[in-house]
């Protein structure tokens, strides 16, 4: 399993204004695809087409459930909630990954029905038409999540992405199906095809579970991310040492935490003002960022988790 990508540092503000319209975007583009897939499947009648139409209406679905998602991730920590709600973004993850998985199912079972009676595909040009115009907006779109995701990190738009991506090369197939299919006697490549869309679909599930999951169970941020936060402590002229430090993200928030070594001749609010100042460098690097310095006396002896000092 890959590690979580690194902490996209960004405005919070600007952030949730980028997500929200990443996440409107990608429902109208679903929508817009489904009424011309579906037109395209009643004139075909191919089986492609249809698993075709089928992801677009689980998008539709899914982006629904980012965009909720998305915006009850932005709301405000509150009193009932106060670390935030960004791990609604996990949550819609795993909701979305259950949906695609249904939809491969239903396409398998579709593809195996066509190869066991296959039929000829019809008006396959208006079809392909149809496919170019999902080609042209879904490219636009993952183009556009793609610079979503760069300033955000959002877990959300990373998963609504990940399923267009796949659409991209889903259109294609049913292109080669439709061409196929309707200038040759190979009335099996058409549910083939579907198979192999099928199976595109389940390792986006399984990629988008992946990232949810490392959300939800606080997974530490990259390794190139606590090396950050070790380097600009470690650069304060009175840090001794640090140890225990954790990390973890909810939604677009970074969560930091650990335990910072000073001398122990120091006045408690000397030992203040160099936290505030290393604070103060963290979230330079971690905009929006919720930092916890424990000030520890350098030199003393205490019972330490085994993983306190990585």
């Amino acid at each position: 399993m890959s590690g979580p990508q690194a902490y996209v540092a960004a405005d919070p503000a600007l952030k949730a204004r980028l997500m929200r319209r990443a996440t409107n975007a990608s429902v109208l583009v679903a929508v817009i695809l489904i009424a011309a897939k579906l037109a395209a499947w009643l004139a075909t009648g191919s089986v492609a087409m249809l698993a075709s139409l089928v992801d677009s209406l689980l998008d539709a679905v899914a982006s629904l459930a980012n965009l909720l998602a998305v915006r009850h991730a932005l709301t405000p920590a509150d009193a009932e909630h106060r670390f935030g709600h960004g791990k609604a973004e996990a949550l819609a993850g795993l909701g979305q990954a259950a949906l695609i998985v249904g939809s491969a199912l239903f396409l398998v079972v579709e593809a195996i029905d066509r190869l066991s009676d296959p039929q000829p595909v019809q008006h396959g040009i208006a079809g392909i038409a149809v496919m170019l115009l999902s080609i042209a907006l879904t490219a636009a779109l993952v183009l556009y999540q793609r610079h979503v995701v760069k300033q955000t990190g959002s877990l959300a738009v990373t998963a609504d992405r990940l399923h267009y991506v796949g659409d991209l090369l889903t259109n294609a197939a049913v292109i080669v199906a439709l061409l196929i299919g309707t200038q040759s006697n190979l009335t099996w490549f058409d549910p083939a095809c579907a198979l192999a869309i099928a199976a595109v679909i389940v390792k986006s599930a399984f990629d988008i579970v992946r990232g949810a999951l490392d959300h939800l169970m606080d997974r530490e941020l990259a390794d190139s991310d606590r090396e950050r936060i070790r380097a600009v402590v470690l650069a304060h002229p009175d840090a001794r040492d640090l140890h225990d430090l954790r990390t973890r993200q909810s939604g677009n928030q970074a969560f930091i935490q650990f335990h910072l070594e000073l001398d122990p001749r120091m006045s408690l609010r000397e030992a203040h003002r160099i936290s505030d100042e290393i604070e103060a460098q963290i979230l330079e690097l971690f905009p929006g960022a919720e930092v916890i310095i424990h000030q520890d006396p350098a030199g003393i002896a205490e019972d330490r988790p085994p993983f306190a000092d990585a």
